[in-house]
């Protein structure tokens, strides 16, 4: 019975998440500023959001052969997705189960077994514990129970995601449904990588760019070059699970030279219905990831939090093979993909620039909460997730240190009343 209450409890609190039930009461407020700096919420955080949730890994396309792998790290986790001798991909613990030694290093390899560098212990690629040198001297061991540990794993549309504990959160699927009839003609499935994977640091805490990214209001303040060549076309929606932001290109030639260039040469793709051909689509997806959809690629991108004031960018960008651009335009849609970056690459310096600053002001005495607008429905999402997660984040003003020891419990408990907690008490 106890079980089934806690399950019950679970799903409720999954259901506010996405909006089912009450209002939010603090809807009209942004998320408060100490908790983009406390470490005592950033802990809490990892906890019930980010090891819960699923993050991308890789494409399939990027793991084509048996023994091909990718490697993730965050929260102090290290995870590798491999392709099995059966075509299969699983994704394990990247942790020897004998002295937790790393099995594997870097961010790609191919290994047609997995031996541990410290003690020889060997791994099948589908996770069976095959080998160990002086097996007898172990009066304990029994290989069928220390394979590696095994981490939950996703494929949509190609694409890999991995997730550290079940807290009941949807599926990418469930979250993307929907939007599925729109990324539908984007084959996704049949993309492959056309860059490393990059990795760059931020001073700044990891909602703060997830924010950034959903905010509709500032994009004709701060991004001339994205104004240039929407216009007045750019907007927002959020359904439970995920926001859409889009953009369509104007036919009124910019004066910068490459905005200019990719709006005068995107070649036609065939396979995209006409309202996409010109189109920007940006997607985040609950709580951390993101990507942007073009003609001629796609563009994922993740913040995984690294401390209470930091986090790490996770940038990968994947396109169709050469044979689906129409012939004789191969080298047309290159320069428009080499345009694409050198305009995206101007909005992100404009977007660090403003989230180290937003950042900054996080940490300021005098900053409670502010008020957000009806439009920035987004936003609200966010918060009205987090909130629910986290009733503590209702708070305008931080409690005082050691307050998690006592904080309201996430998805799956009990939790106490925080309602309208304006000011904490000091």
């Amino acid at each position: 019975m106890a079980d089934l209450a806690l399950e019950e409890h679970r799903q409720s609190r999954i259901a506010q998440c996405a909006g089912e039930g009450a209002p939010d009461p603090d809807a009209d407020w942004s998320l408060p500023g100490w908790i983009y700096t406390d470490p005592e919420f950033a802990d809490l955080e990892i906890e019930r959001v980010i090891r819960p949730s699923w993050q991308i890994v890789c494409h399939a396309s990027d793991i084509p052969n048996a023994g091909d792998w990718r490697t993730i790290d965050y929260c102090g986790e290290s995870v590798v997705v491999v392709r099995g001798d059966d075509g299969a991909i699983r994704a394990f613990h990247n942790v020897c189960r004998h002295r937790a030694m790393r099995l594997v290093e870097g961010e790609a390899g191919c290994s047609r077994k997995f031996i541990c560098a410290y003690h020889a212990w060997a791994y099948e690629t589908d996770g069976r514990l095959s080998g160990v040198p002086m097996k007898r001297d172990y009066p304990a061991l029994r290989l069928e129970d220390n394979g590696l540990a095994p981490v939950a794993l996703e494929v949509w549309h190609g694409f890999v995601f991995v997730r550290l504990e079940d807290a009941g959160f949807p599926s990418v699927a469930a979250m993307m449904a929907p939007y599925e009839a729109e990324v539908a003609p984007y084959r996704f499935a049949e993309m492959e990588r056309i860059s490393d994977v990059r990795l760059r640091p931020r001073s700044v805490n990891w909602k703060n760019v997830g924010d950034n990214y959903s905010d509709n209001l500032h994009i004709p303040v701060a991004h001339d070059g994205l104004t240039r060549i929407f216009g007045k076309s750019y907007e927002i929606e959020a359904q439970p699970w995920v926001d859409r932001m889009k953009g369509d290109l104007v036919d009124q030639p910019s004066a910068h030279f490459w905005e200019r260039f990719y709006q005068a040469h995107l070649p036609r793709v065939p396979h995209l219905p006409e309202g996409a051909q010109r189109r920007w689509l940006y997607y985040k997806l609950w709580p951390n990831m993101a990507f942007d959809i073009y003609a001629d690629q796609i563009d994922f991108m993740q913040w995984l939090p690294t401390s209470p004031t930091t986090c790490m960018l996770r940038e990968m960008a994947f396109a169709l093979p050469d044979r689906y651009t129409p012939p004789g335009e191969e080298r047309r849609m290159k320069l428009v993909r080499y345009a694409n970056w050198r305009i995206n690459r101007v909005v992100n310096q404009e977007d660090t620039w403003l989230i180290e600053r937003v950042q900054q002001g996080m940490h300021s005495a005098s900053y409670g909460a502010g008020p957000i607008g009806r439009s920035e429905v987004c936003l609200r999402s966010f918060a009205r997730k987090l909130r629910t997660l986290i009733p503590e984040a209702r708070l305008h003003h931080a409690p005082g240190a050691g307050w998690s020891r006592n904080a309201a419990l996430g998805v799956g408990e009990a939790t106490p009343d925080i309602s309208n907690g304006k000011e904490a008490p000091r």
